[in-house]
């Protein structure tokens, strides 16, 4: 077979694409390797916001802890979400739009470099990587706008949207320390706020499938990190004499509280509401809500590193129940998330509905019982059982 010519512009065409907008209904859309290399790399920093997490809960500084990880987590969870829902819509994979990406996944690193620090009240790190990030992204959508004439008026407003936001978070830097908790709420709400006022001149062309399997590869990610945090504790503790029967029992209940918030949050597609509501409140409410989906699921992660070192008798900053509750808490706020985003509370299966936001109570009442860990994933699994006999023989949506 002999090699067809190129014809002209055809090489241009090979590393250069207009950046136009991807057909919504386009079939068999997945999310390609770039976009698994952004997720793995972004997780760096989740497992770092999760690992800082433990930290403070075993040195008993419950409220500082739990504070700086919303904070942390926010920065770590917007910078893939506005990348995830830009590349659902405008994902050209030549040469600048790579290059571009890779720039964002730098600033990620940089984020995930600067936790640490973050924790401690020192943000520069942290920030220089999130406006790296950011601004990367203004790039992007100046391009798209650059293209794409129909979406030119909603990719401008992102553009300008984002550039305004870096100006403050760098200004966020030379805040006095007492200021600096209102004005990063004020910011994140600004941030926030930019979808919002760019989507209503000029939808973009987001595809739902697509979206769904983002979002869960990236709760399969976390919940891996769960996994990996935990598992690592185990091995730590089990270097302690004496305690090999008590981790080997909390290493099994960890894996059913895993698998079993795995379960849940796949057991109904994740395009379902977004496909059956396709409105702007609905996207917007089914993206943002999974800010507490994939932080939870993280602090799931720290939670188990408490119980571990609760079990070995090397914590020191919490009691029983505060050590419960670093993974019960967490679980709880799961379920509801999933409830509320997946299942509804007017769902037509009723055991489904109510069964949810109850099991949520009773995973907290467990932190007051004798295993508090071994109860809580009793109870997910349980709640995993009412969900596969409550819909046997459904049809999927």
């Amino acid at each position: 077979m002999t090699e067809q010519p190129l014809r002209p512009g055809s090489r241009l065409r090979m590393w250069y694409r207009p950046m136009r907008s991807r057909d919504r209904s386009e079939h068999h859309r997945v999310a390609t390797p770039l976009e698994l290399l952004f997720d793995l790399c972004f997780v760096v920093a989740v497992g770092q916001a999760a690992a800082q997490l433990h930290h403070a809960l075993a040195e008993g500084h419950v409220g500082h802890g739990v504070f700086s990880f919303v904070l942390v987590f926010f920065g770590i969870w917007w910078g893939w979400l506005n990348f995830s829902w830009f590349a659902s819509a405008f994902d050209t994979d030549d040469v600048p739009y790579r290059l571009v990406t890779l720039v964002q996944i730098a600033g990620g690193l940089t984020v995930a470099a600067g936790v640490e620090r973050a924790f401690e009240g020192d943000f520069r790190v942290m920030v220089a990587g999130y406006v790296l990030m950011r601004l990367a992204m203004v790039v992007q959508w100046l391009r798209a706008a650059r293209s794409d004439h129909g979406c030119r008026p909603a990719a401008l407003r992102y553009a300008a949207g984002i550039a305004v936001c870096q100006v403050l978070w760098v200004g966020y830097l030379w805040l006095p320390h007492g200021l600096q908790p209102v004005a990063f709420f004020v910011f994140a709400i600004l941030e926030m706020a930019v979808p919002v006022w760019a989507e209503s001149r000029a939808g973009t062309t987001w595809h739902p499938h697509h979206i769904a399997e983002r979002y869960g590869l990236f709760t399969l990610i976390v919940l891996g990190e769960v996994i990996l945090s935990a598992t690592n504790a185990i091995k730590e503790g089990a270097a302690e004499p004496g305690h090999i029967g008590a981790l080997i029992s909390l290493a099994a209940a960890a894996l059913v509280l895993v698998f079993s918030m795995w379960w849940l949050y796949f057991d109904r597609p994740g395009h379902a509401r977004l496909v059956r509501r396709p409105t702007m409140f609905t996207s917007m409410s089914w993206g943002y809500g999974h800010y507490f989906i994939f932080a939870s699921a993280a602090a799931v992660g720290a939670g188990l590193e408490v119980a571990v070192a609760y079990d070995t008798h090397t914590l020191h900053g919490l009691g029983g129940v505060g050590a419960a509750m670093a993974t019960t808490l967490p679980v709880a706020v799961f379920l509801l998330s999933v409830w509320l985003l997946h299942i509804g509370p007017t769902n037509e299966c009723r055991p489904i509905a109510i069964g949810f936001p109850v099991t949520a109570v009773l995973v907290v009442v467990a932190s007051f019982v004798p295993a508090p860990i071994h109860v809580a994933a009793g109870l997910v699994a349980a709640l995993v059982v009412l969900t596969v006999v409550a819909t046997h023989g459904e049809p999927q949506p």
